[in-house]
């Protein structure tokens, strides 16, 4: 039987300025993308942008203003409308917590889409271009999360060997540690799967596709693991928030990645 750590969220402060692990977690992320994406940009057919190390922090900034803007406003629509319509000035204190994942895609794709526009390259090319940078980014938010002792899971079986008590839960009984199941499928095994896929050149749409339904399945099935948000509990058929929010994403890469197979053969 395992105890989660008691870990101290903060990382460092110095005197009333805190860095908090999440936050860390975030620039690890972004440095993690920035790094990627300089090697991607060596292989075919993101080579033919043309760009440079510039376009490449450009599109980085984009994307993290995306992710807040967009994680923030999912949040707030997605879980927790009621409370913020009523409290208004709540929805910018993102220092408090709540971000959404599906949100922030959505932004992402705002930011892609208006950061497509500029540099005069294909929308679909783009995001075929950034799906495998970020997975990584997803694992570390997962280790925030772990490191705060949030988001933990449902009560386990007694035949689960890594059972996990979470102090912080109100209660003794062991939970799955859903933090890292997620950190496992949603992280690693997307970003390799992802990462391999795109390492030949594929049609356009497809490698957005396979990130689509890939982080579709593996949240899915990931939040069978995690226990629901206690302002919302279980939701239509006896799904969560985030199942509910990921079904259209896996419709949406079945779709992409079929179109763009479809569109390969007819060229």
């Amino acid at each position: 039987m395992l105890i989660h750590p008691d870990f101290n969220p903060i990382a460092l402060q110095l005197g009333p300025i805190k860095v908090h692990w999440y936050g860390i977690m975030y620039l690890l992320g972004f440095l993690t993308f920035w790094v990627l994406a300089k090697q991607r940009l060596r292989d075919r057919p993101f080579a033919q942008f043309g760009w440079t190390l510039r376009d490449v922090e450009d599109l980085l900034f984009a994307g993290v203003i995306g992710v807040i803007i967009g994680g923030r406003c999912g949040y707030v629509l997605f879980y927790q409308p009621g409370y913020y319509f009523a409290h208004p000035a709540q929805i910018v204190a993102v220092w408090d917590g709540g971000m959404s994942f599906h949100g922030g895609m959505l932004g992402v794709m705002a930011a892609a889409w208006w950061f497509a526009r500029k540099r005069q390259v294909a929308w679909l090319d783009l995001m075929d271009f950034v799906a495998p940078m970020i997975p990584p980014g997803l694992a570390f938010g997962r280790l925030g999360n772990f490191i705060n002792g949030e988001l933990w899971g449902r009560t386990s079986p007694a035949w689960w060997p890594w059972g996990m008590i979470y102090p912080e839960s109100g209660s003794m009984v062991p939970r799955y540690p859903s933090e890292l199941i997620e950190l496992a499928l949603e992280g690693v095994v997307l970003f390799v799967t992802l990462w391999w896929l795109s390492r030949r050149e594929r049609p356009r749409g497809f490698i957005a596709g396979c990130f689509a339904l890939g982080y579709g399945v593996a949240r899915f099935l990931a939040e069978f693991t995690r226990e629901p948000d206690a302002f919302l509990g279980y939701l239509w058929g006896g799904l969560s928030m985030g199942q509910l929010l990921s079904l259209p994403l896996i419709v949406i890469g079945v779709v992409l990645i079929g179109w763009s197979l479809r569109r390969r053969r007819e060229i």
